[in-house]
């Protein structure tokens, strides 16, 4: 068991691709990288909450100290860590967002533990970034407190998810509109500290794609498959990764019909390129069998992502992914057809599941 401030973290997403190393954490767009390098910005009082024992003795992380505790909190980072927010873009409520990226998420480095596996460290309400944009770069207690309990229980229900590592109060207040009602209000501030083999999403390849960086449209696709569809190779690699990417997605929304999940915001941001429960914003779940219920207001009337919509918005959204890296394959055509195998893989792995 190692601490996280004694540990050496690998940093081998930013040495592999370019990034922004101004540190300003100013909006803008950022063309060219795929990160801009950031630092938390430090917190009042950081007090540790709740620690997810069973993922720390996975990963072999030692129960944290008061320097573990800092860096949780974003009060301090070690000399191994290149801590930076990740550039991509998206389709938000099916329509083109161009550039949003990691506007209050704040990757401090991968921890690798004694089986070789590698985890990325994630801060989620660490303060700005280059794409915050207008906001602040913080979450509030109550939707820490979610994400945290979510993304375990997820685990533990066998569904294929981002970990929770940590829950740690910052002492300062925030200022958000909970009910969306014109009243805002100072809440308790807090951040997660979440892990992922990846955090890579489908938003990363169609940033690319629309600025026309086909070099690091193939070097990031290449690089993905290196690292995490390692038994892929060959002339058809790109066709047999998409193929499954279809099938790991599938396989998540079979999960989460089966527990009558709703994720609320199943933008191409916020899908996973390893099939991944990610993001939980405003999330939910059935109390009895209603395909039109959504536990997001920003979805109404609409109800895009409500539950019983769920498959179908896989299906649509991984479409944009195909169209992001089609100028990879020399036979769209077969794209195409790996795509459209998507239904019938859904529909065989739902009935299963029943």
């Amino acid at each position: 068991m190692e601490n996280l401030h004694s540990k050496i973290f690998n940093n081998r997403f930013t040495e592999q691709f370019p990034g922004d190393h101004s540190g300003s954490t100013k909006p803008r767009q950022t063309p060219g990288v795929l990160y801009s390098s950031t630092k938390p910005t430090p917190v009042a009082s950081p007090k540790l909450i709740a620690w997810s024992e069973s993922l720390a003795a996975t990963l072999g992380i030692a129960a944290p100290d008061d320097l573990d505790i800092a860096i949780l909190g974003g009060n301090s980072t070690t000399s191994s860590m290149n801590s930076y927010a990740a550039c991509y873009a998206g389709h938000q409520f099916g329509n083109w967002a161009g550039q949003l990226g990691d506007g209050r998420a704040i990757t401090l480095g991968e921890w690798e533990n004694a089986s070789g596996e590698s985890w990325e460290l994630q801060l989620k309400g660490a303060g700005p970034t280059a794409y915050s944009r207008r906001a602040d770069g913080r979450a509030v207690l109550r939707s820490s407190v979610r994400e945290y309990l979510m993304s375990e229980a997820m685990h533990y229900l066998g569904i294929p998810t981002t970990r929770a590592l940590s829950l740690v109060s910052t002492g300062d207040k925030v200022v958000r509109d909970m009910f969306y009602n014109g009243n805002p209000q100072y809440e308790p501030g807090a951040i997660v500290a979440r892990m992922a083999p990846s955090f890579i999403r489908f938003g990363s390849f169609e940033m690319l794609a629309a600025r026309q960086e086909m070099e690091q449209l193939k070097a990031l696709t290449d690089w993905t498959i290196t690292k995490f569809y390692p038994h892929l190779s060959g002339e058809n690699s790109i066709l047999d990764w998409m193929a499954e990417i279809v099938s790991r997605t599938a396989d998540m929304i079979v999960e989460w019909m089966r527990v009558g999940f709703v994720h609320g915001v199943m933008n191409t941001d916020n899908m996973s390129i390893l099939g991944l429960t990610i993001d939980y914003g405003p999330y939910g779940f059935v109390d009895n069998y209603d395909p039109n219920f959504t536990p997001n207001t920003t979805d109404l009337p609409g109800r895009r992502y409500a539950f019983g919509k769920q498959a179908s918005i896989a299906y649509w959204n991984l479409g944009c992914l195909a169209n992001a890296i089609a100028p990879l394959i020399p036979e769209p055509e077969k794209l195409v057809e790996v795509i459209e195998a998507y239904e019938d893989i859904f529909w065989s792995k739902y009935s299963l599941m029943m």
